[in-house]
């Protein structure tokens, strides 16, 4: 085929295509009509619904408006009918209240119209009483020939002395039923604190005795022209005394710490045998040393056995020393242990704080451990050094005022005065020699005869009781009870003395008549 050829064949492929494509336009374009006619009427066919159906719910939505309007017009006039109904309800219980108020009113006025009535016939009736009191009055003081004013008198002194008999048996009464149940509550206390703290006490020596083995160690111990006994009584402050006692010296010093001291060296000399003054002061300086442990261990063992915590060591120390001191042949430590469980137990029973008393128990006679080498009694001493160690202040008042120095203001200071009492009347605590003895007797009588109206009184009971004997023209029965109350009184403000004073009164007539 040539070339001629091959572009007819593309030309008659050209027309070919060319009417195809006019055709197949012809041919959308017709069906594209017929789409476009049947959705015009479609489009047509729906809004002609929807018009009718907005008709339609217009009507139904008008005539739901209108039900609705119905209905609540219906309620608003039950509403209003109802709050007229209550409104006239309200009404008519006023008009009741009112009407109630006036005959309230009316009432009133009628009783106020009777009581001043009344009140009118009483003052009548007061001014008649009045005149009628003055009329009988003229006539009781023309038939007692007394006035009102010796009549007031003559009633005031009958009153007076039944008044003062009346006291006095209430008073004694009353006193009688306290002193039991105080006694009773005493007791119980005390005895339970003694049950449960019970010590025995013997009196200790204020000097120390070294045993030796034989008479011949009392040469040796004074040495070559006495150098050996004046190097101990040197280096210890200790006073030794050799006697013709068999068999043992005699250590004498006012410091119970430099006679311990003193008591262990001799004891490791005449164990040792070298007995020369180099022994004699190296041997004392470890005793020293030896006596210094043991103050701090007994310290340390006294706050163990009593609970005590927070001591400052000085005080731990001061605590120590007591074992080495003695008071009225008492141990002052095991006293000062002894009074701080006294003072537990004591504390606990009637409430107070126990560590607080028991603290100041130990600590009350912290003053005796260096009162041979401070001036001043052994209470000023301990408050120095309870201040000193920043005690607190109960302590510091319970350690002022135990032995009676200034007056017990605290429960703890009245509690420590008692447990202290307590443990110095364990037997063998005490000693007192017969002249304070009998000097503390007659002052008691002094006191007791210096009161009008006491005839003689008699110190018995190792002044533990007084007898008085009154006399029974000055000192009625009734003026007994006032005047035993005065005495004891008095006895407590200016004696001193251990546990209490039994004022006892005695009062005697007698009628004598002879038969002819």
């Amino acid at each position: 085929m040539d070339f001629l050829q091959i572009i007819m064949v593309l030309v008659v492929a050209v027309i070919f295509a060319v009417i195809g494509m006019v055709v197949g336009i012809n041919y959308r374009k017709r069906v594209s009509e017929r789409e476009i006619s049947s959705a015009e009427d479609e489009a047509r066919r729906i809004i002609n619904e929807s018009i009718k159906s907005a008709e339609s719910k217009k009507r139904e939505a008008l005539l739901e408006a209108k039900e609705e309007i119905l209905r609540n017009r219906t309620e608003y006039e039950k509403e209003i009918k109802d709050r007229r109904s209550e409104v006239q309800k309200q009404e008519q219980r006023l008009q009741q209240k009112e009407e109630n108020l006036e005959r309230k009113i009316e009432t009133l006025e009628q009783k106020h119209e009777s009581l001043n009535q009344q009140q009118i016939e009483v003052e009548a009736k007061v001014g008649e009483v009045a005149r009628i009191k003055d009329e009988q009055l003229q006539k009781l003081e023309q038939i007692s020939n007394y006035t009102k004013e010796e009549a007031k008198q003559h009633l005031i002194s009958t009153l007076q002395s039944e008044v003062t008999h009346e006291l006095a048996a209430t008073l004694k009464q009353l006193e009688q039923q306290f002193k039991e149940e105080a006694d009773q509550k005493a007791k119980e206390y005390i005895s339970l604190a003694i049950q449960r703290c019970a010590a025995d006490h013997v009196a200790e020596a204020a000097v120390s005795v070294v045993p030796l083995p034989s008479d011949e160690m009392k040469g040796r111990i004074i040495g070559r022209e006495g150098r050996n006994i004046r190097t101990i009584e040197t280096l210890t402050g200790v006073d030794l005394i050799i006697d013709d006692t068999p068999e043992a010296i005699t250590l004498s010093s006012f410091d119970p710490v430099r006679r311990e001291v003193a008591r262990i060296s001799l004891e490791k000399l005449i164990l040792d045998g070298r007995i020369h003054p180099a022994r004699i002061e190296e041997t004392i300086v470890k005793a020293r040393r030896e006596v210094e442990g043991i103050i701090k261990s007994e310290g340390e063992r006294a706050t163990f056995e009593t609970g005590i915590h927070g001591l400052h060591p000085e005080v731990i120390k001061l605590l120590g020393r007591q074992k080495y001191r003695t008071s009225y042949g008492q141990n002052v430590l095991n006293h000062s242990i002894e009074v701080s469980h006294l003072s537990g137990l004591l504390a606990a029973e009637l409430g107070a704080d126990i560590a607080t008393a028991k603290r100041a128990g130990l600590l009350h006679d912290l003053g005796k451990s260096i009162d041979h080498e401070v001036e001043g009694s052994h209470v000023t001493i301990g408050v120095e050094l309870a201040k000193k160690y920043k005690e607190s202040p109960d302590v510091i008042h319970a350690i002022e005022a135990h032995h009676g120095d200034v007056e017990a203001t605290t429960i703890i200071a009245c509690i420590v005065q008692a447990a202290d009492s307590i443990s110095a009347a364990r037997p063998g605590a005490r000693r007192e020699n017969i002249e304070s003895y009998i000097k503390r007797l007659e002052k008691l009588e002094d006191l007791t005869n210096s009161f009008p109206g006491v005839e003689s009184s008699f110190a018995i009971q190792a002044g533990r009781e007084v007898r008085v004997v009154v006399r029974p023209e000055e000192i009625s029965e009734d003026q007994m009870v006032l005047l035993a109350r005065e005495i004891a009184r008095k006895i407590e403000g200016e004696l001193k003395y251990p546990g209490q004073i039994k004022v006892h009164l005695l009062r005697e007539t007698k009628a004598i008549e002879y038969a002819k």
